[in-house]
């Protein structure tokens, strides 16, 4: 067996790559490119797969890359290449340059603007590599699947364990003088599992993820928590169709905050694809309701000095009071609109939802009747008109109580109306992503169940 994920990528690494860059920028700018920008990455990983007691996969990777992009004015074209040599980073440019000229002007194109370029790069404690070899994952992932088909004899297979750690380093430089870039780790367990037989099957599973190996939860108790779940889905009986409250558990939660962003996102907004055109400024959610982004959350998952563009991330709210406050956009996407960018090429840092409620008990005590939502499936969710309605499995609530599993329901209504009728969110926050919020209750939706 392989032993462990070797040559991590080092300080040393970053110097050369950023080094490289510049060169390929100086190319480029010799070939008469008015502007240019590069990102160069790479990345190394070890993946393993067991399922029922033996190894099914053992994967280890290393991928590199290099993605220029070259502007003749307001011409653009961008070429790539996973070929470092210099014969094939010339070759690149010089496709790049070619493609360029036959492109149409746009006059949003072009780096970002010069003044919004960071100066301070900072070290958020993102990169800690796991001196992990094959057969130790590998032992980590038979733990993990071994206690959770042990931990009820109503689990009667599995879908397998996984245990994955990857190191990245990113480098972005531009013809503006900016030059930055970024190590990270991550790292995680995970096990899926299977209950009961034939037709009354139920399968559901667990994970743990960091930036440290040392802050992942133990194989057992990924184990332990997915046989928990599974088996907590056995015996689902149908839920009356109607109106009723629910309540969106955290791991499902951040995915109503993802609509969001896939609505505010310029790209939808100049294309005028989003529900949310002409919403900035106005008031979306209850009042006491906000979401802040930080980009400078020690061990983030998202933190950076930087967005893809080079411009200096800051600490900005989304949503405050329930008021839209702004958009997430990127330079492109910001000239379209006639705005500026917010730092949020490339997406999003870190966002927290503010919580006005108590922990999961206290949600549950909230939400009183109605359905407790723990998985969601199907693209059902219209960014045009706001229309959502996905499939759900989850668990009847009554009085507060859990009283039996759901599954084969659909969750419906309207995304502009469920923003404005979120009744609580919980101090019960998934940590195991850059979208940080605790479960989610929306006051009143339609529930169609199984028939």
């Amino acid at each position: 067996m392989e032993t462990e994920l070797a040559n991590s990528v080092t300080l040393d690494d970053a110097q050369r790559l950023s080094a490289l860059a510049r060169e390929v920028l100086e190319i480029a700018a010799a070939r008469g490119a008015s502007q240019a920008e590069v990102s160069i990455n790479e990345d190394i990983g070890l993946a393993v797969n067991v399922r029922m007691g033996e190894v099914e996969t053992v994967e280890r990777t290393r991928d590199r890359g290099v993605s220029l992009t070259v502007y003749f004015g307001q011409r653009k074209a961008s070429a790539s290449t996973a070929d470092l040599q210099p014969a094939s980073l010339v070759a690149t440019v010089d496709q790049a340059c070619a493609i360029a000229k036959f492109t149409e002007s746009d006059s949003a194109a072009g780096l970002a603007d010069a003044g919004l370029m960071a100066r301070d790069l900072a070290d958020f404690d993102q990169f800690h590599p796991w001196a992990i070899d094959a057969d130790r994952a590998i032992a980590l992932a038979l733990a993990a699947e071994e206690r959770g088909r042990a931990s009820d004899p109503r689990i009667s297979n599995s879908d397998g364990a996984a245990v994955n750690t990857g190191e990245s380093l990113s480098v972005y430089a531009n013809s503006h003088g900016f030059s930055g870039f970024e190590r990270g780790t991550s790292h995680s367990i995970s096990c899926s599992l299977i209950a009961g037989r034939d037709d009354g099957m139920q399968r559901d599973y667990w994970y743990t993820t960091a930036l440290d190996a040392d802050e992942l939860e133990s194989p057992a108790s990924v184990g332990r928590r997915a046989a928990e779940r599974t088996v907590a889905r056995l015996d689902p009986r149908p839920i009356r169709t109607g109106e009723m409250p629910v309540l969106f558990a955290p791991e499902v939660a951040r995915s109503l905050v993802g609509h969001l962003l896939g609505a505010v996102a310029g790209g939808a907004l100049y294309r005028r694809a989003s529900f949310l055109l002409d919403s900035a400024g106005t008031q979306l959610f209850p009042d006491w309701f906000w979401i802040e982004e930080d980009p400078f959350v020690r061990r983030g998952f998202r933190s950076a000095s930087f967005d893809a563009e080079g411009v200096a991330t800051r600490k900005q709210d989304l949503v405050r009071d329930g008021v839209l406050v702004r958009y997430v956009l990127g330079s492109y996407s910001a000239r379209k609109l006639g705005l500026q960018t917010t730092a949020n090429a490339g997406g999003v840092h870190n966002l927290s939802v503010g919580a006005n409620a108590g922990g999961f008990d206290d949600m549950l005590a909230r939400l009183g009747d109605g359905l407790l939502v723990t998985e969601l499936m199907g693209q059902g969710v219209n960014t045009m008109t706001g229309d959502y309605s996905r499939g759900a499995a989850g668990f009847l609530v009554q009085g507060g109580k859990i009283v039996h599993a759901v599954d084969e329901a659909t969750v419906a209504g309207n995304l502009r109306g469920m923003f404005r009728d979120i009744r609580a969110v919980g101090s019960d926050v998934d940590l195991r992503s850059h979208i940080r919020t605790g479960s989610i209750l929306v006051g009143k939706m339609t529930v169609a169940g199984a028939g």
